[in-house]
């Protein structure tokens, strides 16, 4: 090898050490960054707070829905769907309510599993009900708020994903 190759070789090794303290430099600021937010609370309070919206829109929505079928003096498929929906999903989103107030009172999320399991049922069960409801009124209002449905939630982790994802601090010019 020679002198200038060699020298070459230094160069980049050297150029290669920088960055990669560089990146490491960014990560660990980032993580800090992370850890400062989780310790305050905030990102928890955040959490709790949204996850409180969700699940009482959720059962606001059941009870506007349901309504409609109160006086009903039958009802179709679509709409038996939904009210069954809808009697799963309000009483643990209820319950779920209480437990999310809990939660940000103690300022921690439960590790119990069948809370874990309430809410994806209660999830999944008000989402089919108004998938049913909207089917009610009409197929292709029913087909359209599940391919919304799905989209948003892909709309939803990209953005989190956006916001919560390591990335360079900002530089100030």
């Amino acid at each position: 090898m020679s002198d200038d190759s060699e020298q070459e070789h230094a160069r980049v090794a050297d150029e290669a050490r920088r960055r990669a303290r560089e990146a490491e430099a960014r990560a660990r600021a980032e993580a800090e960054r992370i850890a400062a937010g989780t310790e305050t609370g905030e990102m928890k309070q955040e959490e709790f707070r949204q996850t409180g919206v969700i699940y009482g829109g959720l059962i606001a929505i059941a009870v506007v829905i349901v309504q409609g079928f109160l006086t009903a003096s039958s009802l179709d498929a679509s709409a038996r769907v939904s009210t069954i929906a809808f009697a799963v999903a309000i009483p643990l989103l209820a319950a779920l309510v209480l437990v999310n107030q809990q939660e940000a009172f103690r300022g921690r999320r439960t590790t119990s599993v069948l809370v874990t399991l309430a809410r994806a049922i209660a999830q999944l069960a008000a989402f089919v009900g108004i998938v049913a409801g909207f089917w009610h009124i009409a197929w292709v209002a029913g087909v359209t708020f599940l391919v919304a449905g799905l989209v948003a939630v892909g709309v939803h982790s990209a953005g989190f994903w956006r916001v919560e994802s390591p990335r360079p601090p900002a530089t100030t010019a």
